[in-house]
């Protein structure tokens, strides 16, 4: 088999790990499921467990030598070269009060590198799948297609981040600098904010504290989209990394930010 018939053969397996989660994730939103804590406090609903149970079965069944790392469950062969990455509501916040800015990601990594990414919004029956060395493909019922906005200036940047609590947790207040000099500041969003940014609709993400699940099924997506995606130094994001995330639109953009982030005033 082929490296393209390979790589052919994992979308259709994430595209039906998608579709599941879907079917799972969908009849509970607005439902007034009951929300339980984890350890880190962060909300988790039936909706998150059944969806990635279900995605699990698949995947040993279907790819039974492959790992799977799921934010519900832990990991699963830990040694394989390839991984799945499960995140089943990714915005659960969202999710449970109601509002459609969540999605379920899912990740191929192939030795610690992202190669297959999807983002589906189960409410509004958008995906975003993107491979790695390929263009994102963008289906929704509203239109569009996946392609960044080019040529952009910092200060004409729309930039978005999930919460301002979330910065609390960065490694420094650089960002308050690219915040003030952007177009524009908006918050929420979780990973439907980088769909958004493949798009053309967002042009910069700066956020922290993000575990490889939160990120690594958007890279290929934003990269094949025509941005990028890296820690705040510009260095790529690794699974082991400071926890930092980046995405602009364009290498321009992101090569400004890299700079703000790096020095500071």
């Amino acid at each position: 088999m082929s490296q393209q018939q390979t790589i052919d053969q994992f979308v259709e397996v994430a595209s039906m790990l998608a579709d599941t989660a879907r079917s799972v994730v969908r009849p509970w939103f607005r439902r007034g499921v009951d929300v339980d804590s984890k350890k880190d406090a962060s909300p988790v609903t039936v909706a998150d467990r059944t969806a990635e149970r279900v995605m699990r079965a698949i995947l040993a069944e279907r790819l039974p030598d492959h790992g799977v790392f799921g934010e519900e469950f832990g990991q699963n062969n830990a040694g394989a070269d390839y991984q799945w990455l499960l995140d089943p509501v990714d915005g659960t916040r969202a999710f449970v009060t109601g509002r459609p800015l969540f999605g379920t990601l899912i990740a191929l990594f192939y030795k610690g590198e992202p190669i297959l990414g999807i983002l589906d919004q189960p409410v509004l029956a958008e995906r975003w799948v993107g491979v790695k060395g390929r263009k994102t493909v963008f289906a929704s019922t509203l239109g569009g297609q996946a392609c960044t906005r080019q040529g952009v200036a910092l200060e004409s940047a729309e930039m978005s981040c999930t919460s301002p609590e979330m910065l609390e947790l960065a490694p420094h207040d650089h960002w308050k600098l690219l915040k003030q000099q952007a177009r524009r500041m908006t918050w929420g969003g979780d990973c439907y904010a980088y769909g958004l940014l493949a798009l053309g609709q967002i042009d910069l993400i700066a956020e922290c504290d993000m575990n490889p699940w939160d990120w690594g099924a958007l890279v290929p997506i934003v990269q094949g989209a025509g941005g990028v995606m890296s820690a705040w130094d510009g260095s790529p994001l690794r699974m082991d990394g400071d926890r930092t995330v980046l995405a602009a639109g364009s290498a321009s953009l992101h090569s400004e930010a890299v700079r703000i982030l790096r020095a500071g005033p």
